[in-house]
């Protein structure tokens, strides 16, 4: 698990490679994740929009940019959390996300960045 807190969010990744939805023969590797997002502030923020950089082992790199997370954008209140997950096709065994999810101070309407954790994509069968 990886784990890393910006301007008082503090955000777990966790990943799962899934090998009933993966082929090695033809290089379709899917890897699911679920993220769990932690307001540690005295204020509530709400999650605006999210940008994810995307890299595999055959230096393919995608950008992908949206509005919230999974057609949501949730509202922390102080000492609340909120957990979703999500999932991701490379054409390799290994890569890499990363990115930043841009929140809003509900107090004084100003949006703030908090970075996502870098965290690995990796099919078991390749650390053997």
């Amino acid at each position: 698990m990886e784990t890393l807190i910006t301007s008082g969010v503090e955000v777990q990744v966790e990943t799962m490679f899934q090998p009933d939805h993966s082929n090695f023969l033809t290089n379709e590797f899917l890897f699911s994740y679920r993220i769990t997002l932690f307001n540690h502030n005295s204020f509530t923020v709400q999650l605006m929009s999210r940008r994810w950089k995307i890299s595999d082992s055959n230096f393919d790199v995608r950008i992908v940019e949206g509005d919230g997370v999974v057609g949501r954008q949730p509202v922390l209140y102080p000492g609340d959390s909120f957990q979703y997950s999500s999932a991701c096709n490379l054409a390799s065994t290994i890569g890499k996300m990363e990115g930043i999810y841009v929140f809003e101070n509900k107090a004084t309407r100003t949006e703030f960045e908090v970075r996502i954790p870098v965290f690995k994509l990796v099919a078991p069968a390749v650390l053997n």
